[in-house]
């Protein structure tokens, strides 16, 4: 990795630290995320020329504590907090407490006075590190839109007076789903990157997997937060086989699985088994159950389907969508033949939700492919390769077409 990777992956790291200082000592969570933001910049100029400094995070806390102090200097709101300010004047550069703080701000992010989009797409934004391009391309919608629905967020979370805490035994269940599901998007984005050269962003799913960690640590006793801290692990242990040496996908049934990492999928399985038939099944839960059947199959030949096929058929019911139905579709096949798998892609047609998403079609060829129309198989690799911005899923899907039209 390139030094300028490596500095953009330490920024994005202490970005979601920093702003949780700031707001638990300040509160007003858009001025100090728009504080922040100026301190990346000034880090991101700087300390290229100048060196990373030897506590980055606490240079970035000053940088961002004095981007807030000339903020409330300006304007009228110069009088109306002049006592405040002289206070809160940085003296040298500030040492940054133990306390972590992320999983407030992750709490914050998803107040319920914000919309599940808004909550989500401002969550990625202060916690996740993602740009707003970044997350615009998750969501599917033009920048400028997403940029219109993350500004509005944080005047909306200033409006209610949220507080910087955890929220109340009554709140936390409503809370938690939201904050579960952007975890998720957070490390599905890591895992397999919307855009770009890379396939993947380990920064993201490493952060994905701590916070879920510690979300895991404070409240034990919840089944999908353990359900979902077993999905990121028994999935994220296939990351180093999922690419070869040319950085070329290798897909699952190919991958050579003594690369995979053996202590992260033992955790992830005993995860599974703590937790199945303790409490009310969810989708994380059965998700995590599945990634452990394939996990656990000594070869692709070995793997179970007609036991994953059944707990797709449990997830169907408990958390339908069209996600789902194109991975059931992948095992219906697997069990009952391609032609099978894709009539049930065919109720897939006409949803909305799949036009702009490059995987309806990379399933519809894959399916294809195994039933023996290769012509057709390789259109809909060609389509696919189109509606995808990943590079490394261009290639792959291209190669696979080129390779059914030489036969």
């Amino acid at each position: 990795m390139s030094s300028y990777g490596r500095l953009e992956d330490l920024l994005r790291e202490l970005a979601p630290q920093v702003l949780a200082t700031l707001v638990h000592r300040h509160g007003q969570f858009d001025a100090c995320e728009d504080a922040v933001q100026d301190a990346l910049a000034d880090a991101a100029r700087q300390w290229p020329v100048d060196g990373v400094p030897d506590r980055p995070r606490s240079w970035l806390l000053t940088a961002a504590s004095r981007s807030l102090v000339d903020g409330w200097r300006s304007e009228s709101a110069r009088r109306r907090r002049e006592v405040t300010v002289t206070a809160l004047e940085p003296a040298g550069e500030i040492v940054v407490p133990d306390q972590d703080d992320t999983l407030a701000l992750l709490f914050l992010c998803c107040h319920p006075a914000l919309s599940a989009p808004s909550q989500l797409a401002l969550t990625l934004r202060a916690v996740g590190g993602l740009t707003t391009a970044e997350i615009a391309a998750a969501f599917l919608v033009p920048e400028a839109t997403m940029a219109q629905r993350i500004s509005r967020a944080k005047q909306r979370i200033r409006a209610a007076g949220a507080p910087f805490e955890l929220p109340s035994e009554a709140d936390r269940p409503e809370r938690l789903s939201v904050v579960l599901h952007v975890l998720y998007l957070m490390f599905n984005e890591g895992y397999t990157a919307s855009s770009g050269p890379e396939l993947g962003r380990a920064d993201l799913t490493t952060e994905a997997i701590r916070l879920t960690r510690v979300l895991h640590r404070l409240l034990p006793g919840e089944c999908e937060v353990a359900g979902l801290l077993a999905l990121m692990l028994l999935t994220d242990a296939r990351r180093a086989a999922r690419t070869d040496e040319t950085g070329a996908i290798v897909p699952l049934a190919g991958q050579r699985r003594d690369r995979w990492d053996a202590a992260m999928i033992a955790e992830g399985v005993a995860l599974v088994e703590r937790t199945l038939g303790t409490g009310p099944i969810g989708q994380y839960q059965l998700q995590a159950a599945i990634a452990a059947v394939h996990d656990e199959a000594t070869t692709a030949h070995d793997t179970d389907w007609p036991q994953i096929l059944a707990l797709y058929d449990v997830l169907a019911q408990v958390a339908p969508g069209p996600i789902v139905t194109l991975s059931r579709a992948v095992a219906v096949a697997e069990v009952h033949g391609p032609r099978a798998g894709l009539a049930m892609l065919g109720t897939l047609e006409t949803d909305d939700r799949m036009a702009q998403s490059h995987r309806l079609e990379a399933v519809r060829a894959h399916l294809l492919e195994q039933a023996g129309d290769l012509t057709a198989a390789g259109e809909s690799y060609s389509r696919a390769a189109r509606m995808t911005a990943s590079l490394p899923e261009q290639r792959y899907l291209m190669l696979r077409a080129a390779r059914l039209r030489a036969l």
